[in-house]
């Protein structure tokens, strides 16, 4: 009856006002009173402040400057083999797996098309047809900046606008096509192993998302889709390396990997309701073995 009842609140409450007022209210300098939210917040949600640069709450003068906190030096170690991947931020593994006849996992029961994920972008979802997708959720416990999973060269970003539902197991399970249906950022890579796609969802509450490249892109939330393209080549190129960082949440949310068909192999430790660290293995990009030419002896 509580489930039934949380749901229904996630439809009728102003939910962009609240995120509105939550973001408005992560950015003030207020003292000794954002110290005490801070400080509650931590022990609320049990933050391991000991991997954080700046480890005492009174060191960030705003909620959002403490949420993004950076974290020391190592606290992540980064996979080095060239052809593993690593997961892009610290969370839980919502759902995982094969994209199969266009449709997603979201929840037990629950699929959702890619069609809608990807604003019906045609040639985008066609890339993807038939390949794999990771979806992770970021609870506000975790360590809020993401990364990137392997080197890779951007090659276009989409901002969808959309619903801020909360983004947890309980919507999951219950608001259908939730990832389709809240704002997200799409942004799309060239990488060794082919095109992939890394989505940051919103959600309620969820103040910004950013990319180091563009800096803040939402808010304001004008209810239209844009789109950015990037060269490929030269100097204006935007070039990342595995575990670099690529974006950021001020306050929320989950990302969806997006890869292609025979790109990857999913990490077989990976499990649907796992907590993982950013930097573990995600995947493994097959290794190809080109056949030597014989020598005349050999003939």
């Amino acid at each position: 009856m509580l489930n039934k009842f949380k749901i229904m609140l996630q439809h009728i409450m102003p939910k962009q006002w609240l995120t509105e007022l939550a973001g408005w209210g992560a950015e003030k300098e207020a003292g000794w009173l954002t110290r005490t939210v801070i400080s509650l917040f931590v022990k609320a949600y049990k933050v391991n402040m000991q991997e954080a640069v700046d480890e005492s709450p009174a060191a960030y003068k705003t909620f959002n400057d403490f949420f993004t906190r950076p974290l020391k030096e190592g606290a992540r170690p980064i996979l080095t083999e060239k052809n593993k991947l690593v997961l892009p931020a610290d969370g839980m593994i919502s759902q995982l797996g094969a994209i199969e006849q266009n449709k997603l996992l979201q929840a037990k029961g629950h699929n959702y098309t890619l069609d809608a994920l990807l604003a019906c972008d045609r040639q985008m979802a066609s890339t993807f047809q038939n390949g794999l997708f990771v979806t992770t959720y970021l609870s506000p416990s975790d360590y809020h900046r993401v990364h990137m999973p392997c080197d890779g060269v951007l090659r276009e970003m989409l901002y969808v606008p959309g619903e801020l539902f909360s983004v947890n197991i309980l919507t999951s399970e219950n608001v259908p096509n939730l990832f389709a249906r809240n704002e997200r950022l799409i942004c799309l890579f060239d990488t060794p192993c082919g095109p992939m796609a890394q989505i940051l969802v919103g959600a309620t509450i969820v103040g910004s998302i950013e990319t180091i490249w563009h800096g803040v892109v939402t808010p304001p939330r004008k209810g239209i889709m844009q789109r950015w393209e990037y060269p490929s080549v030269g100097k204006n190129a935007i070039r990342l390396s595995k575990g670099d960082e690529m974006g950021r949440f001020k306050l929320g949310s989950t990302v969806i990997n997006l890869f292609t068909e025979n790109s990857v192999t999913l990490s077989d430790t990976l499990r649907s309701l796992h907590t993982v660290k950013m930097g573990e293995l995600l995947a493994v990009q097959p290794i190809v073995i080109q056949d030597e030419p014989m020598h005349e002896d050999e003939l």
